[in-house]
Formats: structure tokens, sequence, C-alpha cells
């Protein structure tokens, strides 16, 4: 009896789960692998999931899909949205969703496990899935790593994997080399002086003190980085204060970094600790502030070579013009460390999940960025069809591109 995609893909979105949370989704892959008859590891790096397709000598292929939710409050309308909450791990009460198709990855790897089943008579290796926690939170890949995942199933020749995308549906979208940015997660500490909101005098005013950081950091791209180069410098949060008439005694910046290579995350990096401690002291702060690291991803870097043999394979299964280069994303992901730990190549690309009628319209009005939503929109919403199907056939072809 084959799976229900739809079936599945609906059940996952309605019960997304926080990074570190994915309790049930776990639960619901194991149950989905060992109805294929598939031997199971659970709990690698606290709730990520794999299993093994071994099948005679060949290849080693490590197939990766990732399972976490967003703290993002659902307005898509769908019959199928979800309404769930969560704790986040700082004790707050949030909406969660799945606002970056993660379901949809879940969904598209249990589809091309049960056809590279199906299909064992034509194909010779093994195949290792990877269902990962905590994308997000970029750790999920190191704490599989750290749980020994590379050590208790086959180590890879190749890793691959994908992403859901606004591109439109039927679309694979990848390039060679830099695939998507390196970041790091930053929260800074600026320490100041509390005290009543009427004696200001009195204070070292951290609230003042982090606008004005927050103001300078914006000329770090706009005023000290070549045009011609790429780099991101977000302010995410600014937390700070209880109350209209006390001056706190800190506030905190939340940063997102985006850059294309380490020579780079050196310079922004520094730049941005230039800042953020001569704005301290601008501010009159007898204490300095504190920069803490919260995550830090390596750019994802899609092997050459590889690369080309799947464009190759998926032209010859799709069709001319079925694959386009969609630049590098200055977004971020962790697949890359289950590819650098062992050595080994990786490919990770994107697929559509945009009606194309919708999303040609769009683009012919010049009104993409306004009327299709992107990955952590809370109005996120992939069509079902063809984007489950189109996402399992470009696994299984990927896959097979590299089994005996």
């Amino acid at each position: 009896m084959s799976i229900d995609l739809e079936a599945l893909y609906i059940d996952l979105h309605r019960h997304p789960e926080l990074s570190f949370q994915e309790t049930r989704t776990a639960g619901v892959i194991a149950r989905e692998l060992e109805a294929l008859g598939l031997e199971v590891v659970e709990g690698l790096g606290k709730t990520g999931v794999a299993t093994a397709i071994r099948n005679g000598d060949g290849p080693v292929v490590w197939l990766r899909a990732d399972m976490d939710a967003l703290p993002v409050e659902e307005q898509t309308g769908l019959a199928h949205a979800s309404t769930a909450r969560g704790i986040d791990p700082a004790g707050t009460d949030v909406p969660v969703m799945h606002a970056c198709g993660h379901d949809m990855h879940v969904t598209a790897m249990l589809g091309a496990l049960e056809r590279l089943l199906a299909t064992k008579d034509e194909w010779s290796g093994t195949v290792v899935a990877v269902f990962q926690p905590a994308e997000e939170y970029g750790a999920g890949a190191q704490a599989m790593i750290a749980d020994g995942v590379l050590d208790r199933f086959p180590k890879p020749d190749i890793v691959l994997g994908q992403h859901l995308t606004p591109l439109p549906a039927g679309t694979i979208g990848v390039r060679p080399g830099t695939q998507m940015a390196a970041s790091d997660g930053l929260t800074v500490r600026l320490l100041g002086r509390g005290g009543h909101g009427s004696r200001p005098h009195a204070t070292i005013d951290p609230v003042v003190m982090a606008a004005a950081t927050v103001m300078r950091l914006q000329t770090i791209v706009s005023r000290e980085i070549d045009p011609r180069e790429m780099a991101v410098v977000t302010v995410g949060a600014i937390h700070a204060g209880l109350k209209n008439n006390i001056i706190p005694a800190e506030a905190t910046l939340e940063l997102s970094l985006r850059y294309p290579d380490d020579d780079a995350r050196a310079d922004v990096m520094a730049r941005v600790e230039r800042v953020v401690r001569a704005e301290a002291q601008a501010s009159g702060a007898t204490e300095e502030p504190v920069i803490t690291t919260l995550h830090s991803l390596p750019p994802t870097i899609n092997d050459g070579d590889a690369t080309a043999r799947l464009v190759t394979a998926w032209e010859r299964a799709f069709g001319e013009g079925s694959v386009v280069d969609p630049g590098m994303f200055t977004g971020s992901e962790d697949v890359s460390w289950f590819a650098r730990e062992a050595g080994v190549p990786l490919v990770y690309w994107f697929w559509g999940g945009v009606d194309p009628e919708r999303f040609a319209d769009a683009y012919a009005r010049g009104a993409i960025n306004e009327e299709i939503p992107t990955n952590h929109s809370p109005f996120f919403a992939p069509v079902l069809h063809p984007t489950i199907e189109h996402g399992v056939d470009a696994l299984v072809v990927a896959a097979r591109e590299f089994l005996a």
C-alpha cells in the first residue's frame, strides 16, 4: 500500500513543531519508514531520524530533509492551516507554522524512499535518509553528527538535499559553487545604567545606545562594502525595558549576518564589532558590550562536476528549460556540515511550489515580491500538486544518478 503523500503533507502542516521539539513529526516519519519495512534509528541529535536502504554493492548516497517549523502565525486561510502553538527557548508561548516548506521536504523524502524501494532491481548501492531537526536554529546537523550519525550509517560518497522555494512548480533551481551564503547569528548586550525616566541625565540610556547602534550598523553594507560584493547585516530583534518611565540597565540586539565566504565573514564581523563598541563608547557606557555568537553556518557550496551531472539528468527527465540558475541565495543552511564532516561532495537545490500561471502573471507585472509569498512569510502556501510529485521525482532522479 503506497503512502498517501497529500494526506501526509496536510497532517504535517497542521501539526508543526519548533526546533528540537519535533517529537510528533519524528514519530510520523518513523511510522511511515517502518511501514515500508525499513529499520529506523530515532533520537539522533535529540529528535532526528535516519534509515538506510542497503541494496548490494555500489555508492553510498545520503539524502537529507529537515523537519522543524517556525514561530509564525499562519495567515493563508487554507483549510489545513496550522493553529498550533509552542513554547520557544525563552519560555514564551508562540504560534507555530511550517512557513519554510520543511513539511514538504519530509513528504517528498518519504515518497522518494518508497519509489527507490519499489525499483531496487534497477539500481545498486546504499541510500541513507536523514530527517534532520533544528535547521532553523542552524544546529540540527551538528547535533546529529555529534550523536554519531556518520558512524552509525555507511559514510556517504555524496550528500544531496533539496528545499522548497517560490519558483514555478515543476522548476528546479541550482547552480555550481556557492548556492547559499554563510551566516552568523549574534546577540549583542549593550550595558548602560538604569534609572528614572524623569532623570535621564543620571543614567546611561541603553535604548538610545541601541537605536544609534542599529542605524550605524546599516552603513556597513551601504557605505563600507563594495557594491559588487554580497553582504547582509540585519537586526531582527531589539529587547529593552518594561515600563515607559524606567530607563533600563541594558538592551539586547539580535543580529543576522550573511556573506559568501570566510574572508567576507571575517571582514563583516570585524566591522560589526567595531560599530557596536564605538557606539557604546560614544554613549558613555562604562562597561564593554557583550557579543555572543549563537550559531555559525558555512556557505552551502555545490560541487561543480556533480551539479553538472544532475542538471543533465533532470533535463533528460523533465525536459529542456526545467532547470534554472537562481543565483546565490543569501539565506543559509546547515546541510553542508554532513558533506564537510565526511569530506565528500554536496549538491543542494531548490524546487518550485508556486502555481506556474500565477507566477508568470506576477512576473509579467513586476509583482513577484508583492504577490508571491516567500519562505518565512505567514502567507507561504505551496500548491500541493505538482509540487509533491516533482519533489519526489527530483530526489529520485538525483539519487539514481549517483547509484550504480
